[in-house]
């Protein structure tokens, strides 16, 4: 049986009481979700069909199917961030260059799971998605919904 949005929500936030765990997450999640973009980004694309990023594109393509399906307000949401991060990867790959775009991503995507792991530490708690990977996809929800609460659409 497929969880709702809101069951999915509730069991993250379960598992991310500890106001320092929420704060970390808050900042590390969207690290990690940019910086498996711009990893995304660099993989080479066959042929000439297709343009760099293709494979970034479709993955978020698939991860906001998925928020669609559970939540639309969420996923419009986490459209424009997806949108905002491949406009900064199609910046980041012309003005640098792929290989600086994979090792500033490999960076940031590192930092913040050593800040994710501390924060857990903290928290006293195991990351949620040792429990169902879902709650990769679940973690962004939980932080958007945390920024639409701040500024009152939730």
């Amino acid at each position: 049986m497929a969880s709702t949005i809101n069951s999915l929500l509730d069991q993250y936030t379960s598992d991310h009481q500890n106001p320092t765990n929420q704060v970390i997450h808050v900042l590390c999640v969207p690290a990690i979700v940019w910086s498996v973009s711009a990893m995304l980004w660099t993989i080479p694309v066959p042929g000439s069909f297709f343009l760099p990023g293709a494979w970034c594109a479709l993955a978020m393509f698939l991860a906001w199917a998925w928020y669609w399906q559970k939540s639309r307000s969420l996923a419009m949401g986490a459209l424009i961030a997806f949108v905002l991060m491949l406009l900064l990867n199609r910046w980041l790959a012309a003005r640098f260059g792929m290989t600086v775009l994979l090792e500033l991503a490999a960076g940031v995507f590192v930092v913040a799971w050593i800040g994710q792991f501390i924060g857990h530490n903290i928290e006293g708690k195991r990351p949620s998605f040792f429990t169902d990977l879902v709650y990769l996809l679940v973690g962004p929800l939980w932080t958007l919904n945390k920024l639409y609460r701040r500024i009152g659409l939730g």
